[in-house]
């Protein structure tokens, strides 16, 4: 038997390009989730959902992604590729970098939710477009 990966909604709309929010409204659509962000009943019950902490709204639900996946696609969306990922982070993170008055956010803070293993190679394209920004993580101890 195969085993899941349960995501939350961060990681499951970032592997289709869209938002948590967009990927919470079409589990809603699917009647997954409810209007305070938690699993339904049904969800929990045929195994698209889990619900760590129960009174923390939705917070701690884990989603399973095969699952899921099937309900984004049957609503148009489709995974994208490593490579897609890759060159919507560098095209964001260089656009924020030549900043504009409008964009409150700066490249730093954008980048906290650019997942760890695409930063070589969005720092690898940032350096190959010319751009001088790069992405800078922390190492922490364990």
């Amino acid at each position: 038997m195969a085993t899941s990966t349960w995501l939350n909604l961060n990681d499951l709309g970032r592997r289709f390009g869209i938002s948590a929010s967009h990927c919470g409204r079409m589990l809603e659509q699917e009647g997954w989730r409810d209007r305070h962000g938690c699993p339904t009943p049904a969800a929990l019950e045929i195994g698209a959902a889990e619900q760590r902490a129960p009174h923390s709204k939705g917070r701690s639900a884990l989603w399973n992604a095969d699952l899921c996946a099937a309900v984004l696609e049957r609503h148009g969306h489709h995974p994208v590729s490593r490579a897609q990922h890759v060159n919507q982070w560098t095209d964001l993170l260089e656009a924020m970098a030549d900043g504009s008055p409008s964009i409150t956010t700066s490249a730093d803070q954008m980048a906290e939710e650019l997942p760890p293993d695409l930063v070589d190679a969005v720092n690898q394209q940032l350096n190959r477009r010319g751009c001088p920004y790069r992405v800078h993580r922390q190492v922490t101890q364990a």
